[in-house]
C-alpha cells in the first residue's frame, strides 16, 4: 500500500505461470531453458517442471497499465517461443501430456523436491496465477491473509481453466486446484495474531522436516516471503488477461475492505472447515454451476454470487477507480462462461483435445482489449 500525502493506493501485480507446448503434437515441451537462456531475469523464471516458465509483473495503481504490462510479457514470451517451433499456454492444467518426457527443472532445490514428495512433484503439471497487493505492515498481513479466506473460492471459479487432466475431462473446472490441495501445506491459512506467531509456525513446521524452506508454504492466500504484499494464489492460470485484471481488481477491493476493517478492530469469524467445502465447490462447478455465497453460506447460481460480491466491494472498486472497468470485466466473462467451459465447447465440436490446445495457445496469444473511444489505447497483440 502506498500512501502519498492524504492519497491511500494499493498497487498489485501479478505471476504468471505459463505451459510450453510442442506445436506439432500439442503435447507439454520440456523447454524453458531454451525461452529463458533468451529472456531478463528480472521478468522470467524458472518454475519446477522445465515445461513451465513463470513471468512477473510490475506493481501498479491501474488496472490498466497491469493490463499493458501483462500483454507486453506475454508477448516478449510468445515471440521467442516462436522463433524455437513452441507455443505457450496460460491455463492451469495442460490437456495433452507424454508423461515419460515430464522433467524437473535441474535446480537442487527442486531436485530435493522430487527426491522427498516423489509423484506429488512429478505431477505438478499445473500452472496458476498469483496477484499480490501491497501490505507493508506483517502483522496486518498476517491477518488480512486469514480475513479474506471465504472469498477466495468465487476468484477460483473466475479463473477455472483446468478441466481436463492427462487426456481426460476430469467432471471439474478447475482440477489443478485439487492437484495443489495434495501439498501439505495447501488449504487457506488459519488464523494468528501476529506475524511473529506465523513465522514462529513457518520455523516449527522446517524444523518437522515436512518442508525445507519457508516458499514451501502454498497456503492459498498468504503473505509474500519476499515482498510486502498478501499474496493470492488458488487460481488457475488464465488464457485471457481480461480474467486477470477482474481478478486483480476483486482482489485488490477485498483487500481495502479488510484493511479497513481491521482498522476499525472489526472481528471475522472464519470457519475453515466451511472455506474448504466451498473451494471444491467452486473447483467443480467454476461459473457454470453454484457456488457457496460467502455471506449466507447458501448455494446460489455463480452469476449471483459473483454480483452479490462486486455489489458488496462497489465503495472499495470506486474509490480506487476501478467499479466500471471491473463491472465490464465481470459481466463478459460471466456471459462468455469459464476458459473450462469455452474448453469443452472447443472439444465438442469435433471431439479432438488438440483443438482444445490449440484454442489455449489462440486466447494466450490473443492478449487484446477493445476500449470505448477516450480510454487509453487498446492493448497490443502478442503475436
Amino acid at each position: 500500500m502506498v500512501v502519498e500525502g492524504e492519497e491511500k493506493s494499493i498497487r498489485v501485480g501479478v505471476e504468471e505461470e505459463f505451459h510450453i507446448v510442442d506445436v506439432g503434437t500439442r503435447r507439454l515441451a520440456a523447454r524453458a531453458d531454451l525461452l529463458l537462456e533468451a529472456l531478463p531475469e528480472a521478468s522470467f523464471a524458472q518454475e519446477l517442471q522445465r515445461s513451465t516458465v513463470e513471468s512477473n509483473s510490475r506493481p501498479w495503481t491501474r488496472l490498466e497499465e497491469l493490463a499493458r504490462d501483462l500483454c507486453e510479457l506475454r508477448g516478449r514470451l510468445i515471440r521467442q517461443a516462436d522463433e524455437v517451433g513452441l507455443g505457450i499456454s496460460a491455463a492451469g492444467s495442460a490437456p495433452l501430456v507424454e508423461m515419460a518426457e515430464v522433467k524437473v527443472s535441474p535446480e537442487p532445490r527442486y531436485e530435493q523436491m522430487l527426491n522427498d514428495y516423489q509423484q506429488l512433484t512429478r505431477e505438478q503439471l499445473i500452472c496458476g496465477t498469483h496477484v499480490h497487493a501491497e501490505v507493508p505492515d506483517p502483522d496486518v498481513a498476517v491477518a488480512v491473509a486469514h480475513r479474506l479466506t471465504p472469498w477466495l473460492p468465487p476468484l477460483l471459479a473466475l479463473s477455472a481453466s483446468s478441466p481436463y487432466w492427462d487426456g481426460e475431462d476430469t467432471g471439474y473446472a478447475s482440477f489443478r486446484s485439487l492437484v495443489w490441495q495434495r501439498w501439505p501445506t495447501a488449504g487457506p491459512i488459519a488464523k494468528y495474531e501476529s506475524a511473529a506467531e506465523y513465522e514462529e509456525m513457518i520455523r516449527e513446521l522446517i524444523r518437522s522436516g515436512v518442508i525445507t524452506d519457508p516458499g514451501m508454504l502454498y497456503f492459498d492466500i498468504r503473505p509474500s516471503q519476499h515482498v510486502p504484499t498478501v499474496e493470492l494464489r488458488i487460481c488457475d492460470s488464465c488464457p485471457r488477461v481480461q480474467e486477470i485484471v477482474l481478478i486483480a481488481g476483486v482482489f485488490r477491493a477485498l483487500v481495502a475492505r479488510e484493511l479497513e476493517a481491521v482498522r476499525q478492530g472489526v472481528e471475522r469469524d472464519v470457519h475453515l472447515e466451511a472455506v474448504r467445502a466451498a473451494t471444491w465447490q467452486a473447483a467443480r462447478s467454476g461459473l457454470e454451476g453454484e457456488l457457496i455465497d460467502p455471506v449466507g453460506g447458501l448455494p446460489r447460481p455463480a452469476p449471483v454470487v459473483v454480483r452479490r460480491m462486486l455489489e458488496g466491494l462497489r465503495p472499495q472498486l470506486e474509490e480506487a477507480g476501478d467499479w466500471e472497468l471491473v463491472s465490464e470485466l465481470a459481466g463478459e466473462v460471466l456471459a462468455t462462461g469459464s476458459s473450462a467451459q469455452r474448453q469443452r465447447r472447443a472439444f465438442a465440436r469435433r471431439g479432438r483435445l488438440a483443438d482444445v490446445v490449440d484454442l489455449l495457445l489462440s486466447e494466450t496469444r490473443a492478449c487484446e482489449w477493445d476500449r470505448p473511444a477516450g480510454d487509453p489505447p487498446a492493448y497490443r497483440s502478442a503475436s
